[in-house]
């Protein structure tokens, strides 16, 4: 892998090991409020200032990447496994069964903007994490799918995938046992990217009051709250604005290095 993925790989596990020890690593509660203590500058004992309540910036934006991080690990994990399944059976079958899913199902989701239908799905569902996760993995499974099917119609026809046909093996052994663990290395990169995608999703929703709602320490809540006091108390959106892209980018060299490390093609060059 180049060096960009294990920067990447770096500040990932820093973003992952803050998430896990946050009431350790924090420094205040992150509900705390102290309105003579509103828009406090970074100091020693508010590394990050304050914000227009007196919480801790900091300590918010510690919590803050456990929420985003518990999102994204849902959104990938079942968006994932949704998408492999139905991907692997369209690729697989074929004929009337991959025109159904393939042509059918994954144009009408594709037909919308992603972050466009998650906001609609969003205020159909009401705020909260659960029904967040929920609208991210409903419109996140067909990136999966589609990846999936293409990797399956591949597979299918390598002289391995024949013979097991010719020696009787079922439908559900050849899939299971043949093609999936053959097809399963460009949806590796397609997680990692995922990753990225559903943390910058959901401090989206969140900035626009359809996420996780306050006083829960999102990113995108913290920036939201901030938009309104930038020109004069800057640290109060710069910090979880950092957060946001640093762990963005974090995912997406990860998702560049595993391509290039998976590709044989890009590996040589």
């Amino acid at each position: 892998m180049n060096r960009l993925s294990y920067i990447g790989i770096a500040i990932a596990l820093i973003v992952i090991l803050l998430a896990v020890f946050a009431p350790l690593v924090a420094t205040h509660d992150v509900e705390f409020q102290n309105l003579a203590n509103r828009f406090a500058s970074p100091s020693a004992e508010h590394w990050f200032g304050t914000d227009s309540l007196g919480r801790d910036v900091f300590s918010r934006a510690v919590f803050g990447a456990r929420i985003s991080l518990e999102v994204g690990i849902s959104v990938v994990t079942v968006s994932g496994i949704i998408g492999i399944l139905i991907g692997a059976v369209a690729g697989f079958y074929g004929g009337w069964v991959d025109k159904i899913l393939s042509g059918y199902l994954f144009n009408v989701f594709l037909a919308f903007p992603g972050l466009l239908l998650a906001i609609a799905l969003v205020a159909f569902l009401g705020a909260g994490l659960g029904k967040l996760i929920l609208a991210l993995c409903i419109i996140g499974w067909v990136g999966y799918a589609r990846v999936m099917r293409g990797q399956v119609l591949k597979v299918r026809e390598y002289d391995f995938v024949q013979a097991a046909k010719a020696l009787g093996a079922s439908n559900m052994r050849i899939l299971f046992t043949h093609i999936l663990p053959n097809s399963i290395q460009p949806l590796i990169v397609q997680a990692s990217l995922g990753m990225a995608g559903s943390v910058l999703s959901e401090a989206s929703l969140s900035f626009l009051g359809l996420g996780i709602p306050p006083p829960a320490p999102s990113w995108g809540t913290m920036i939201e709250e901030a938009r309104n006091y930038f020109s004069v108390y800057p640290h109060t959106l710069f910090f979880p604005g950092i957060a946001i892209a640093l762990t963005v980018l974090a995912f997406n060299f990860i998702g560049d290095g595993l391509r290039e490390y998976l590709d044989p093609k890009q590996r040589t060059r």
